[in-house]
Formats: C-alpha cells, sequence, structure tokens
C-alpha cells in the first residue's frame, strides 16, 4: 500500500510532507526540501533493473 502524503505550509512559505500511517495519525513530518533530496538520492525499480 503507498504511503499517504500530504502537503502543508508552515508560516504561509515553508513545505513540509506529512507522512501518515494506516490508521492515518502522523507518522513523520518533513521539509519538502529534505523530503524531495531523499526521493532523488533512492533510484526507482525500473533504474535499478537497468543496472
Amino acid at each position: 500500500m503507498p504511503r499517504r502524503r500530504d502537503r502543508f505550509k508552515i508560516k504561509g512559505k515553508t513545505l513540509v510532507y506529512a507522512v501518515r500511517d494506516r490508521r492515518g495519525r502522523f507518522k513523520d513530518i518533513q521539509l519538502f526540501r529534505r523530503a524531495h533530496l531523499l526521493d532523488l538520492r533512492k533510484p526507482s525499480r525500473r533504474e535499478r533493473r537497468k543496472r
């Protein structure tokens, strides 16, 4: 099951991701910048197959 991510803004500027668990409770809150960089570093399944 894919993780559900919600995007919020703190003080009207900084984007954050709120990752929820299966029950809908907050599991982790990350800055958008940090979450985006982690996603870029992790290769997709399709890219892993090519290597």
